[in-house]
């Protein structure tokens, strides 16, 4: 089993997706490690031998952020954009959309289960 940035990649599926599962590596991305690496994409990542693995781990320390290191950069840069209270900042702070969509309707992924608001009753004379 191969282990690389402290994630095991997943014993039967192909390189280039199996790379997948670690955070900050896509299917693009992992098609360039490969080739940095010279491994062919489509081997299983059971069949790697260490020297594949120990390339593909070297490849990927040196040249790309990823797991733990990406999420706190993440991290970062969303509490910057707080602490200076930009337009996206104060969104991200209320847990709205950011870029531009109406939330008159829809959002729900953003602003959660719908909180029903009761009407008041009209009194009777």
């Amino acid at each position: 089993m191969a282990r690389i940035s402290g994630i095991d990649l997943p014993n039967n599926k192909q390189l280039k997706i199996a790379l997948t599962s670690i955070y900050g590596i896509g299917r693009t991305r992992a098609l360039e490690v490969c080739n940095k690496s010279s491994i062919s994409p489509s081997k299983i990542a059971k069949d790697l031998d260490n020297d594949e693995v120990n390339r593909l781990r070297k490849v990927i320390e040196s040249d790309y952020i990823v797991e733990g290191k990406l999420r706190s950069e993440v991290a970062m840069s969303i509490k910057r954009l707080m602490d200076i209270a930009c337009y996206r900042g104060v969104r991200h702070r209320k847990g709205l959309p950011l870029r531009g969509q109406r939330t008159k309707t829809n959002a729900r992924t953003r602003k959660g289960k719908r909180k029903t608001v009761a009407n008041k009753k009209i009194a009777s004379k």
